[in-house]
């Protein structure tokens, strides 16, 4: 079976940092392109950042550019968010995400196979 189990959410004050886990399973990160896409509270989904298959390309919405930042450890079959410079509009539960394709935008959404469970991230004074 194909899972993503996210982890590494929580409360930060604004202008600080987190870094987010994502542990694959069912499938080595050579398999998919993965990324990580976020829903704020009545919001719509929106995408985050994606890295490739090989881990040579990664994309950021605009949004996070420059303070985010996506990599990965083959050996462990995990991905990462180190999210610096926090603001209360980066509040959302963070899902990561595996597929043929990855785009931080919403039409990408189609080219993903499997989706975590999310985790809260709530930036907050």
């Amino acid at each position: 079976q194909l899972q993503l189990v996210e982890s590494g959410g929580g409360l930060v004050q604004p202008g600080g940092s987190l870094r987010l886990s994502c542990a694959a399973s069912g499938f080595t990160l050579d398999d998919y392109a993965m990324g990580w896409f976020r829903q704020a509270p009545g919001k719509e989904r929106e995408g985050v950042s994606c890295i490739s298959s090989t881990g040579y390309t990664t994309t950021y919405a605009d949004s996070v550019k420059g303070r985010f930042t996506i990599s990965r450890d083959v050996a462990k079959n995990t991905i990462y968010l180190q999210m610096n410079g926090l603001k209360p509009e980066d509040t959302a539960v963070y899902y990561c995400v595996a597929g043929p394709r990855c785009r931080p935008t919403v039409e990408s959404q189609k080219y993903l196979k499997v989706w975590g469970q999310g985790t809260l991230v709530t930036v907050s004074s």
